[in-house]
């Protein structure tokens, strides 16, 4: 396993490429509830079956500075490095967990508006 980047060599370009993707935001979303996870209960969290998939969405996140990632038994836990992440770039998780939530927010309503409707303005 690739080692993790210590909190000052963590840089910004990697981090904003590591959340712009949505597997890795949604992965992120989760761990963010704080504590430990193992993969397939993040996995399940998420509705994706096949963890061969995350190896490389993990690896980003890890390598980036995003996540913690060590082995336990058959598993590895997962963690998200909010001190660290926080140290560095103050209010950034914050503000693009936030804006994610609005994202989703703003999809539904989209969704949900009938055929030749508008949607309303959500504030």
């Amino acid at each position: 396993m690739s080692r993790h980047p210590d909190r000052d060599q963590i840089r910004i370009e990697s981090v904003l490429s590591a959340l712009g993707s949505p597997v890795r935001l949604a992965v992120v979303r989760v761990l963010d509830a704080g504590g430990e996870h193992n993969c397939g209960s993040v996995l399940g969290i998420l509705g994706i079956t096949a963890k061969s998939t995350m190896t490389h969405h993990w690896r980003v996140l890890r390598e980036s500075g995003v996540i913690w990632q060590h082995p336990s038994g058959r598993e590895n836990l997962l963690s998200l490095r909010r001190e660290d992440l926080d140290a560095r770039y103050p209010g950034l998780l914050d503000a693009i967990l936030a804006g994610a939530v609005d994202d989703e927010v703003l999809e539904k309503a989209t969704r949900s508006t009938p055929a030749g409707g508008q949607a309303r303005s959500i504030t």
